[in-house]
This record gives structure tokens, C-alpha cells and sequence, in this order.
């Protein structure tokens, strides 16, 4: 049911379809946006390694924080608002990120804008399982596509205005302009209500939106891999160059952009089970054969496999939330969500913990079995 105070609940239609659509590039856009910038925040707030890496947790804690809210918040006011306003502060922040020369004022706005990330995330998630619902097709790994390509371009853009000169603030302006654009353009057609169930706004998360969250969990923490580890292992195990070993991640992250971009017939075609059994098989292998075989072409090879089997398990996963009658969805999507980002902002940890006790290699293929469970997990899945 809605509350009182939201829009007359519509049949989400192909407009509804293209907003959706539109709000998951602004958040890949959004939160890639962010990663070039970091190293200016470092040297222009004078941190050490140690000092950057609190900094960078601030933006993690205001997301995790902020996700349930949004989820409560959504049933009360609807999608379209709370993307507008959280899409709204994001576009805010991200000129002060590149600008501010306080470390306690840049905590505060990286919380902030970790916050409006964290809750863009998870309402976009609830519009998309609305809209997926009602169009009676699969739709949820083309919706997270548009995410992986928005956080492509957002990265690119960002480092290529950067590269050729333009100042770090007129940059990150442009963006934000682009940002708000979009945003305006998509508003209309959001959803004016949120979750068809109310529910509380806090609630552990139990049943099936636990297990998928464990498996969300394993998915996410496998991406932090890459995204953290990835160029490390090629430059210390195969010797690649260090302005070179940044095409690990590049690799994996074009591959999960170009699996989900096709993934929707594939999905449709073969079943979530088969998804999530193959999709977790892939990855394993891929992740067992960039850390096994001592090539660093085996290992490019390896993380596109590990980015093509990720793909497509997480969108199905959250369509299977959509699915589940166990909690309401404003509650289950936050809970899985906020499971997967602490894969994302503990797993990376973890692996520098196994790495220092044994070796790298060996943290990696600890994931590898973890995937393992992924896929193993499918069969289980019961909605």
C-alpha cells in the first residue's frame, strides 16, 4: 500500500521504463565521478595514505546509514521525490568535493554526498522492481547496465577533462550541470509513489533477503577485489607497469557493463537458476586463472570472465526481492544493498589481512570458492 500523501499509484509504462533507465546512469555517473578526484583531495588536503583511507570511509558509513532510511522514506513520499531531492544534494556536493581545503568540512560533505549516493542507490532499486513488475518481462540487468555505462563515461569523463587541463572545480560544475539535467529530464515519469507494502523502517533482514543478501555480499566483495586489487596483483605478480595495471579493472568493468547490457533475453532464456549457477562458474574460473596461470594476458582474460559472470547475478537477485513475500521491499531492498556495500568497504580489508598472512594469490582464490557458493546457491533460490 502507499501513504497518504503520495501520487495515485499508475501502471508504470515505457516512459516509466526510460526514467528508470536514465536514474541508473546518473548514479553510476554520479558515483564514478567521485574516483578521479581523490587524488587532488590528497594532496590538497595534505593526507597520508593512512589519513585518505578514514576520509574515504566517511562516504561508505553515510551510505550505509542512509539506505533504510530511503527505504522507509519512499513509502511515505514516493520514488520521484526522494531521487529528485537525494539526486539534488549529489549535484550540490560534488563541486565542494573538489574544492574544499578543511579536512572536518570535507568529512562532512563526503558523508553527505555518501549519504545521497547510498539512498539514490537503493530508490532506484525499488522504482526499477515496480517497473520490472509491472512490464511482466525481465528488465532488471539492462536497468543495472545503464548503471555499469554511466559509471564508465562518468570515470572517462571526469579523467579526460582533467587530463587535458580543465580545473578540478569547472570540471566537476560541468558535471553537476549534466547531473541536474538529466535529472530533470527523467523527473516526470518517476514513480510519485514507492513500495506497493509499507513495513518498518528498520528490520534485519531474515528468510530469502538474507540469503540473497549473503550472495549479494559475495558478488559485491568479488567487485571491491577488482576494483581495489586487481591492479596491485598485476604490477607485483606479472610485473606489469603501474600506469598499465589500471586495465584490470578496466577489463572487468567493461565486461559486467557489456553482460548486462545483453543480459536481459539471456536471463529470460536460461532462468534466474541457471543464471546464478553459471554466472557464479564463470567467475570462479576466471578469478582461479588470473591468479593460477602466470600470464598477464591469462589474467585480463581472467577478470573479463570474473566481470561477465558477475554480471548478471546481482540484477537477478534483485528481482527475486521483488519477488519474495517474506519482507516488504522497502525494507528487503535496503537490507541486501547495505550487505552488498559492506562487501564492497570490508571485503578489500579482508583481503589485505589474508594477503599479509599468506599471499594475495591466495586471498583470491578464497574468493574464487566463495563464488563457488554463489553458484551453488541458485539452486536453492525458491522465489
Amino acid at each position: 500500500m502507499t501513504s497518504i500523501g503520495t501520487a495515485a499509484p499508475t501502471v508504470p509504462g515505457r516512459l516509466e521504463q526510460f526514467s528508470t533507465r536514465v536514474t541508473y546512469f546518473i548514479t553510476g555517473f554520479s558515483i564514478s565521478a567521485w574516483a578521479p578526484l581523490v587524488p587532488y583531495a590528497k594532496s590538497r588536503l595534505g593526507l597520508d595514505d593512512a589519513g585518505l583511507g578514514l576520509l574515504l570511509l566517511c562516504l561508505g558509513i553515510g551510505s550505509i546509514i542512509a539506505m533504510p532510511l530511503a527505504g522507509a522514506m519512499t513509502v511515505k513520499y514516493g520514488c520521484r521525490r526522494i531521487i529528485t531531492l537525494v539526486g539534488g544534494i549529489a549535484c550540490l556536493c560534488l563541486p565542494l568535493l573538489a574544492t574544499l581545503n578543511s579536512v572536518p568540512m570535507m568529512v562532512a560533505v563526503l558523508f553527505i554526498y555518501g549519504a545521497s549516493m547510498g539512498a539514490l542507490g537503493c530508490v532506484t532499486n525499488i522504482q526499477a522492481i515496480i517497473v520490472e513488475r509491472a512490464s511482466g518481462k525481465t528488465m532488471m540487468s539492462g536497468f543495472h547496465g545503464l548503471f555499469s555505462c554511466g559509471g564508465i563515461v562518468g570515470a572517462a569523463g571526469v579523467s579526460a577533462l582533467l587530463s587535458v587541463g580543465v580545473w578540478p572545480w569547472l570540471t566537476v560544475s560541468l558535471v553537476s550541470v549534466f547531473l541536474a539535467l538529466a535529472l530533470y529530464k527523467a523527473r516526470p515519469n518517476m514513480l510519485g509513489y514507492g513500495s506497493e507494502a509499507g513495513g518498518p523502517a528498520f528490520a534485519i533482514p531474515h528468510g530469502v533477503v538474507l540469503f540473497i543478501g549473503l550472495m549479494c555480499f559475495t558478488v559485491f566483495l568479488t567487485e571491491g577485489a577488482m576494483l581495489d586489487w586487481s591492479a596491485v596483483f598485476l604490477s607485483a605478480r606479472h610485473g606489469v607497469e603501474p600506469s598499465y595495471a589500471g586495465f584490470g579493472y578496466a577489463v572487468f568493468a567493461l565486461a559486467m557493463a557489456i553482460g548486462r547490457l545483453c543480459g536481459d533475453p539471456i536471463v529470460r532464456r536460461l532462468g534466474v537458476h541457471k543464471i546464478i549457477l553459471f554466472g557464479g562458474l564463470c567467475a570462479a574460473v576466471g578469478m582461479t586463472v588470473a591468479t593460477l596461470v602466470p600470464y598477464w594476458q591469462a589474467a585480463l582474460c581472467g577478470y573479463a570472465l570474473v566481470g561477465l559472470g558477475c554480471s548478471n547475478i546481482v540484477p537477478v537477485f534483485y528481482s527475486a526481492v521483488g519477488r519474495q513475500k517474506t519482507m516488504p521491499e522497502n525494507v528487503a531492498v535496503p537490507a541486501i544493498t547495505t550487505l552488498g556495500y559492506i562487501g564492497i568497504l570490508m571485503g578489500p580489508a579482508g583481503i589485505g589481512f589474508v594477503a599479509h598472512l599468506s599471499s594475495l594469490g591466495a586471498a583470491f582464490l578464497i574468493i574464487a570458492v566463495m563464488l563457488l557458493g554463489v553458484a551453488i546457491s541458485g539452486r536453492y533460490l525458491k522465489v
